[in-house]
């Protein structure tokens, strides 16, 4: 309508209820992806680590998982999970093993052959090893891929609203479904705050467990 302003902000001071519900929901969605991802990706990394053969089929098989679009997996998924949360995070949690993998083994690999080589003269067994020195070490590489994995779920999130979930998808599907700009505005800049947020947290976390990162770079 001719003279309607763009944004209505009587509906969102009308509707700030619902937008925390939707919120809750997409940092649910979200958290749920990337930490249920993390998990199987670090097993798929060690499995990968200590047999270098399996390297090759374990990126082939998530790089087959990443390359499928959203909605058609989704719509592949609903007749056997129907329309649930379990659906949208099987969806969710296939997009981030790709990054995470390639992330974790990566950061492994990047540890010094100097470094290992001390370890091993101090007597450090190969797990003792992983996880006392080459995780740690790894760490910059690893989140880097975590936040990649979190910033891409943020989004993908809002194609759930396909299925019945979607956090703020819900405000950009109701905001195209009436052509009413102001739940669309809603939905798309709260999921950019939001992705801004949790990568600025990641980069926070980060710093927290590589100090000694920080006292190189001084």
């Amino acid at each position: 309508m001719t003279g309607e302003p763009f944004i209505r902000w009587s509906w969102i001071a009308g509707h700030l209820g619902d937008i925390w519900m939707r919120t809750l929901q997409h940092l649910e969605l979200t958290g749920l992806a990337v930490g249920i991802g993390f998990v199987i990706a670090m097993a798929l990394s060690l499995v990968a680590l200590r047999r270098r053969v399996s390297y090759t089929p374990i990126t082939w098989f998530a790089g087959v998982l990443y390359t499928i679009p959203s909605i058609a997996l989704f719509a592949l998924l609903v007749p056997a999970t129907g329309l649930s949360t379990t659906t949208a995070e099987i969806g969710l949690v296939s997009y981030t093993l790709l990054v995470l993998v390639r992330n974790i083994v990566a950061g492994v690999d990047g540890v010094p052959a100097s470094v290992r080589d001390a370890a091993v003269a101090m007597g450090y067994r190969r797990w003792r090893m992983l996880l006392e020195i080459e995780l740690p070490l790894a760490a910059p590489v690893i989140i880097a891929g975590l936040r990649i994995a979190t910033v891409s779920t943020v989004g993908l999130v809002t194609i759930t609203a396909l299925i019945g979930e979607g956090g703020y998808g819900y405000f950009i599907d109701d905001g195209l479904r009436r052509f009413f700009n102001t739940p669309l505005f809603v939905g798309a800049v709260l999921s950019v705050a939001l992705a801004v947020a949790l990568d600025v947290a990641l980069v926070a976390v980060e710093r927290a467990l590589t100090p000694w990162a920080r006292r190189r770079a001084a």
